[in-house]
């Protein structure tokens, strides 16, 4: 079994391959084109906010908050009609489903959101945080340090994902130079290969020593802890502070004509992120392939692992937290989109190795994408409905100073 930086398959769980990104890449201006008519005579169906809510997801994690509104019936009960979410394969088939308005409803990894605007030119906006932290970097059983990654193949999910931007910069700080070069080119004592495997095939890679270590969103690296073939080096959440991985995005045709219904789909989504927080082990269970809807072919121990507060607290008498005193959670969930977070974020893709079209965010205001990017009127009215972003844990403040301690 091989794994090279470029996925061969277009169907596969999570990742993306060369030819999906060129999909991606292609859909705008003409190429876009019968993908919105398509959207638009399926949106004539519908008047005003009767629309259903058509959720598109990918089996990760991050979609929590949409398994728990779903399951939970809470579009429902804020007035909404909801089909069952739809799984996709891959992120190029849910952006395409988006475009087309197939679903209406979905979760796309932060750096991604930011292509999908201003590189396929497609009105995507984000109206909400999905959930935050949820990712760490997993390594093999005898790598001890990030020094060990030295001259070593490590793998990531996809060049636009928070993945890639923070394991360059734990490198960096640690001495080490990433680089993409082809399989089989020799490497410099002080350089690690960043390989673009998806994500259902890191713990395989892992396992056959194809690569050193793999960084990625749960539940894979509770799936390599369960199976004994990695060892969680680093949480992402003790490197960005309450960082977010993917957001809640819909389209600027429906929030236009329909504001209501795009109130009321946030409104459910906070919500069912606010319930999460106080039912971890429940919504374990609901996700798991042995729930009622099986929205996530996981078992429920790797699952429990992920959302389970008192397993977390071995990794404190590990010292795997560098910063205790943060007091993250394995994966929690806040749903404010704090600016801040969105200016760090293309300054920290603008000095981030990255393959494809990267002129779009070479020459990107992160001011402006700050306040282009995401719409906060629909978050913000409903966190006042249930007790604020307190109600979260946070301070009730809307702004904030980002922390990243690679």
């Amino acid at each position: 079994m091989t794994y090279q930086h470029i996925c061969p398959s277009s169907h596969c769980d999570c990742g993306i391959s060369r030819r999906d990104w060129l999909r991606i890449a292609a859909i705008s201006g003409v190429a876009a084109s019968p993908l919105l008519r398509a959207g638009d005579a399926l949106a004539q169906k519908f008047k005003g906010d009767d629309v259903p809510v058509r959720i598109g997801y990918l089996a990760i994690t991050d979609a929590t908050p949409f398994f728990v509104a779903h399951s939970r019936k809470l579009f429902e009960a804020e007035g909404l009609q909801a089909e069952k979410p739809r799984l996709f394969r891959s992120w190029a088939q849910l952006i395409e489903a988006f475009i087309a308005g197939q679903v209406n409803v979905v979760h796309l990894l932060s750096p991604t959101t930011l292509s999908v605007r201003y590189g396929s030119k497609f009105g995507a906006k984000v109206v909400a945080w999905n959930h935050m932290s949820g990712s760490a970097i997993t390594v093999a059983p005898h790598i001890n340090s990030v020094a060990d990654l030295a001259g070593t193949t490590f793998a990531i999910p996809f060049w636009y994902s928070i993945h890639n931007i923070l394991i360059q910069q734990v490198l960096r700080k640690n001495g080490l130079t990433p680089v993409s070069k082809p399989k089989g080119t020799a490497l410099g004592a002080k350089e690690v290969n960043l390989v673009i495997v998806p994500p259902a095939e890191m713990v395989a890679a892992l396992a056959a020593k194809s690569v050193s270590g793999f960084i990625v969103a749960d539940p894979f690296n509770a799936v390599a802890e369960t199976m004994g073939v990695g060892k969680v080096a680093r949480f992402l959440g003790d490197i960005w502070k309450d960082h977010a991985c993917c957001l809640v995005t819909l389209s600027e045709r429906d929030i236009a004509e329909r504001p209501e219904w795009a109130q009321r789909v946030t409104t459910a989504i906070v919500k069912a992120q606010l319930w999460t927080r106080e039912h971890m082990g429940e919504t374990a269970e609901l996700m798991s392939k042995d729930g009622a809807n099986k929205y996530t072919p996981h078992p429920l121990p790797v699952l429990q692992k992920v959302f389970d507060l008192k397993d977390f607290e071995q990794y404190r008498a590990k010292g795997v937290l560098q910063h205790p005193a943060w007091n993250q959670r394995r994966i929690d969930f806040q749903p404010y989109p704090f600016p801040s977070y969105t200016q760090e974020l293309v300054k920290a893709m603008q000095g981030t190795l990255m393959e494809g079209n990267v002129d779009f965010i070479r020459e990107l205001d992160p001011a402006f994408a700050a306040r282009d990017l995401v719409d906060d009127r629909f978050v913000k009215q409903a966190l006042s409905q249930v007790g604020g972003l307190k109600a979260f844990g946070h301070a009730e403040d809307f702004s904030r100073k980002e922390v990243i301690e690679a």
